[in-house]
């Protein structure tokens, strides 16, 4: 049994798993927290974001090539990711557990100095965790199985993090369920890495410099086209969950403890969609596949905006969650690839940069959430809870709505100049 276990796809999900549940709720309340509950200004939200992603400018990378050139009898990613899980715990606690009497500018400074460190901690988790993949799963056949069952774990843990995290700030308040989530993350983390076992020729191959292999990466049109279009979209699954909390209060009306059964719509019915897109896209061309992802979820997020109260906003958010589905199944089938066929033309293993800079590419989805917030706040009025202005309804049916619309758009219409024709990826302009 214990052997069955080891690099089995059920042994990587539980780490996606583990790391989602923190994560999805870091990015449904931290920005409802610190500006609706706590009254930090909407601009200051915003010039904190835009700090903490110049410097994720500069780890992701640099994560990624430390990573690759990395050789213990451990491996390359196991060292990084048992440092990183006690550092995580911490800094997810961090971010909601503010001390009492700071003013505006030392609300600022904390949120600041929060963001900075848990995105540090968890580009390394990411990073490492994602480079794994390429590496324990090789084929289509087991590639496609671990990969369904990845995205299975991760809406399971979408639930967990947004209506279950939900309940439990509902019920003992935001400090008490990031206690919790973390507990919950680093004992199910761990279990992931005891279950993992890396290649031992994967560690011995070359290693290329840090100015080598940032320049091929650079050449590789594909990959930028596909992380720059999955960028749009990312911003879309952040901004929704972000917004839902502004969402259930402005629009639909309702009281607190029923935005967990708008997350659930949402979550719950995406479990199930998972399998119906990875049976729609094992018979087609990924690429193809992944166009259709973006399209159904482009429409799926229109009916939010002719939601009126809890019945219609949960009816909207099942098709969200369709769409939705669609988008967590299609994209690792086509970035496997893409990486795949790299290793093939130059011969070299480099799952930790292609990781981490697809993580900073798409990453940057939050600037483009935040600068949405900002925009549709000035316009509307909206400030802060303190200070929702005159119309936060039609503020928040845009930012839940509209502008998600937009952004999908965008990413369809650049997933069209993605071409990986005759198993190739491209050209590799320089």
């Amino acid at each position: 049994m214990r052997t069955r276990w080891i690099n089995s796809p059920a042994a990587y999900a539980l780490g996606m798993f583990a790391m989602m549940v923190p994560t999805q709720a870091f990015s449904t309340f931290y920005v409802y927290f610190y500006v609706n509950e706590l009254g930090l200004a909407v601009g200051l939200a915003t010039i904190a974001r835009t700090i903490f992603l110049v410097w994720d400018a500069v780890n992701q990378p640099l994560a990624g090539w430390l990573s690759d050139r990395t050789s213990t009898r451990l491996g390359r990613r196991r060292p990084w990711l048992l440092g990183a899980v006690p550092a995580y715990m911490l800094t997810f606690v961090m971010v909601f557990a503010v001390p009492q009497g700071l003013g505006k500018i030392g609300l600022f400074v904390w949120f600041l100095i929060a963001l900075i460190l848990i995105e540090a901690v968890a580009t390394v988790i990411w990073v490492n965790y994602g480079a794994l993949f390429p590496e324990l799963f090789r084929g289509g056949p087991l590639r496609a199985r671990a990969s369904s069952m990845q995205q299975g774990f991760q809406i399971a843990a979408l639930l967990v993090g947004t209506a279950g995290m939900s309940a439990l700030v509902s019920a003992l308040g935001y400090g008490s369920m990031a206690v919790i989530g973390a507990l919950l993350f680093g004992a199910l983390m761990l279990v992931c890495i005891a279950g993992i076992r890396e290649d031992e020729a994967a560690r011995r191959g070359p290693r290329l410099s840090l100015r080598e292999s940032f320049r091929t990466t650079l050449r590789n049109v594909p990959f930028w086209l596909h992380n720059i279009a999955n960028s749009f979209a990312q911003t879309v699954n952040g901004l929704i969950a972000s917004i839902i909390p502004f969402y259930s209060l402005y629009v639909l009306g309702l009281e607190d403890g029923q935005v967990t059964f708008l997350l659930a719509s949402v979550f719950i019915s995406a479990i199930p969609f998972v399998f119906v897109w990875y049976r729609i896209a094992r018979n087609m061309d990924p690429v193809k596949g992944w166009r259709l992802a973006l399209a159904a979820y482009a429409l799926s997020v229109l009916p939010l905006s002719l939601a009126g109260d809890l019945a219609t906003g949960i009816a909207a958010g099942v098709l969200v969650g369709f769409g939705l589905s669609g988008f967590l199944v299609t994209p690792p089938i086509v970035g496997s690839r893409i990486i795949d066929l790299d290793f093939e033309a130059t011969g070299q293993r480099r799952e930790g940069v292609y990781t981490a800079v697809s993580g900073f590419i798409t990453r940057a989805s939050g600037l483009i959430s935040a600068v949405a917030f900002w925009i549709v706040g000035v316009i509307f009025g909206y400030e802060s809870g303190d200070n929702p202005g005159p119309d936060p309804e039609a503020a928040f049916v845009w930012l839940s709505s509209y502008i998600p619309f937009m952004l999908l758009l965008v990413a369809f219409v650049i997933s069209l100049f993605v071409r990986l024709d005759g198993g190739k990826v491209g050209r590799h302009d320089g």
